[in-house]
């Protein structure tokens, strides 16, 4: 998910997804520690979608609070 979509969608939506980012990230580590993933690189994705929903809604609040 790119920065310019994410910018698209509501707060609400924003946190939505972090929520659901993370839990699959747990699922991913955990199906990861019992057996090699096909891909590894979902790991890194996962956490970089989270890091970007987590920088636009501190965006958000920063220009809120102006």
């Amino acid at each position: 998910m790119k920065a310019a979509e994410i910018k698209e969608i509501t707060t609400k939506e924003i946190l939505e997804r972090i929520e659901a980012e993370k839990d699959q990230l747990v699922k991913v580590k955990l199906n990861h520690a019992i057996s090699p993933l096909d891909n590894p690189m979902q790991i890194r994705a996962s956490r970089r979608n989270i890091a970007r929903l987590l920088t636009i809604l501190r965006q958000r609040e920063l220009t809120e609070n102006k």
